[in-house]
């Protein structure tokens, strides 16, 4: 699997950062699909947070007929189980639990550290943040599922790590059915978690935008 690279937005206040927040793409997408929020989101003026996009590598996706796009895992079959290439889901995580690391290494205080992701990116945040081996800032779920449920082993670093799931209410592409059994699978393992649906289908809208600043102003301020 191949790693394409990442988009790195340094602090709109200038300064050095001291965050750090991911954000995952989704399926046939990559990590520009998720640059115009990052000026959208009302943070404070001085804020420090450098947001990194990673691209997901290209790969040939099952149900769009083997077609070559950016992927971070296969999907086998459409169904409300969604069957999944959980190995390459592992490693698309691992690349991602190894670009946290770097942060780290540079001088970012892992509890400053935020893995957000849509969709597909937001299933490899699930599996990448609750199996990371040291404490993360918190994890922001948007219109995705818990796709590792069921075979995740879970760090103990992170048990207490706070966790928002959005999703849309007219979602066709990933059922709102999947999105609330992911948050309920980590509220019944005892995350702090937190479940807002709004009005849209398989999107981000201008509700949810401000929403997120808020959570991550909150989470950086903690």
């Amino acid at each position: 699997m191949s790693t394409p690279g990442e988009l790195i937005i340094e602090p709109r206040s200038g300064r050095p950062a001291d965050a750090c927040v991911f954000i995952l793409h989704g399926l046939g997408a990559d990590g520009s699909d998720f640059e115009p929020l990052v000026p959208a989101l009302p943070l404070p003026s001085d804020d420090a947070v450098r947001f990194i996009l990673p691209h997901a590598p290209r790969l040939p996706v099952t149900i769009n007929g083997g077609m070559v796009m950016p992927a971070w895992y296969d999907i086998l079959e459409m169904n409300l189980d969604r069957r999944i290439d959980e190995r390459q889901l592992m490693a698309s995580a691992g690349r991602i639990q190894a670009l946290i690391s770097e942060q780290i290494d540079h001088g970012i205080d892992s509890r400053r550290i935020i893995l957000a992701g849509f969709s597909q990116g937001g299933a490899v945040a699930y599996q990448a943040a609750l199996s990371f081996a040291q404490p993360l800032g918190g994890l922001l779920a948007l219109s995705t599922y818990f796709a590792t449920a069921d075979s995740i082993e879970l760090a103990e670093a992170n048990r207490g790590l706070p966790i928002e799931v959005h999703h849309g209410s007219f979602d066709p592409v990933v059922p709102e059915a999947l999105g609330r059994a992911g948050f309920e699978k980590v509220r019944s393992l005892g995350y702090p978690a937190n479940y807002r649906r709004y009005p849209m289908a398989h999107a981000v809208c201008p509700q949810q935008v401000t929403d997120i600043g808020t959570w991550l102003s909150e989470r950086l301020a903690a």
